[in-house]
């Protein structure tokens, strides 16, 4: 648009922090259901619903209708599920 000019976007510390760890957890190894399940000798089922609802953990899927059941997929990055082991762990 004429007569507007743009001015250079300055950015702080803190946002380029936040991009650096964006970018670090996107390309992190995610795991799924069944890797999880596999590695910690649990029920698929139960590995889903300790991590179903846990901050960072990807889920995308359709949810239940009145004649079709829901799917959800969920991945695990594994920063995620570090913290969700080291809280799980008995303190000594």
């Amino acid at each position: 648009m004429p007569g507007l000019s743009r001015k250079p976007v300055k950015s702080s510390p803190e946002i380029v922090r936040s991009v650096i760890a964006y970018a670090e957890l996107a390309a992190e190894k995610h795991y799924s259901v069944s890797e999880l399940a596999n590695l910690w000798g649990l029920s698929e089922r139960t590995i889903r619903r300790m991590f179903e609802n846990e901050p960072g953990v990807l889920c995308w899927g359709s949810s239940e209708s009145r004649n079709k059941r829901g799917y959800k997929t969920l991945r695990v990055p594994r920063t995620v599920m570090l913290r969700v082991h080291r809280q799980l762990q008995i303190a000594g």
